[in-house]
């Protein structure tokens, strides 16, 4: 997955301000900082959702996005190791090359070994291809069920004990990475780029620093991958749904993500932001503040 071979030939990549480039999901955690980091770049963002008549799994829209594009951007909308993600994502890898997209970049998930096959049927497209593979986002704490948990009962509840340390992402990190390895030439093609925070915490660690910085009461409770499947499955998710995340929480969060990745640095030339710094800004923006419906 790290070789470059048949990635030489750049003709035809536009690496100049005003390149095209799609962005699936452009709405949401991951795409919306893309699609803000590829203007702040000058490129031209094409955004790839189902608001702008985009869906995974309809291929007949798929054309009308990619023609004409440059580059994308590509994250699977469930997780990119889903039983789904690598026909899905190589079958649009394929289309987009027919269609004249040069460079493709796909998030992907460190340790996470069910993601190989899709990160090798993006490799097997016939593109530029980079792979971004990712530790733990910091925003999942500000986005999404897990500060929802956090702000209507003061606690979370998760599959991660204290042998889960994970150096926490900041998300606009991730999104810097992915705009550098868009417009970069082929200096990243054919390559896999880890990015990562700068420390480990644990997941009860985290939690701790964001009580800290809020002055609330928050608490952390480990539970295990099979009781928290329970959990999701008494919230109506679907059963194949439950049975896919207890198995993918059961290996990330065994401890073989306790480590750094230099991606950020290697890439931007920086280190990248701390978590206690993402942690500051969403304390003074009310990020976790008790719900208004007064259950916290």
């Amino acid at each position: 997955m790290t070789g470059t071979a048949d990635m030489a030939d750049t003709a035809g990549v536009n690496t100049e301000a005003g390149m095209t480039v799609v962005v699936t999901g452009a709405s949401g955690r991951t795409g919306r900082r893309v699609a803000e980091a590829a203007r702040a770049a000058a490129l031209t963002v094409r955004a790839a959702s189902r608001a702008t008549g985009f869906d995974w799994w309809d291929r007949s829209t798929w054309a009308d996005v990619l023609r004409g594009a440059d580059a994308a951007y590509l994250a699977h909308p469930t997780d990119v190791g889903a039983p789904d993600a690598a026909g899905t994502v190589g079958a649009l890898a394929r289309e987009a090359a027919g269609l004249g997209v040069r460079r493709l970049v796909l998030l992907s998930a460190r340790g996470e070994e069910r993601a190989r096959p899709t990160e090798e049927a993006l490799a097997e497209a016939g593109v530029h291809w980079t792979v971004v593979r990712a530790a733990w986002f910091a925003q999942n704490f500000s986005e999404g069920p897990l500060v929802a948990e956090l702000r209507q009962r003061g606690e979370l509840v998760f599959p991660a004990g204290d042998e889960a340390r994970e150096p926490f992402v900041d998300l606009r990190d991730v999104a810097d990475v992915v705009v550098a390895s868009l417009t970069s030439g082929d200096r990243y093609a054919g390559r896999v780029l880890e990015v990562s925070g700068p420390r480990l915490l644990t997941f009860g660690e985290a939690v701790a620093e964001i009580a800290k910085e809020t002055g609330r009461a928050l608490t952390y409770r480990a539970v295990s991958p099979r009781e928290y499947g329970e959990n999701l499955a008494g919230f109506g998710v679907p059963e194949e749904e439950v049975a896919f995340l207890v198995e993918l929480f059961g290996a990330l969060l065994d401890g073989r993500n306790a480590h750094l990745s230099d991606g950020v640095r290697q890439v931007l030339g920086r280190a990248p932001r701390d978590f206690g710094d993402f942690v500051r800004e969403g304390a003074a923006a009310g990020t976790w503040a008790p719900d208004p419906s007064g259950r916290s």
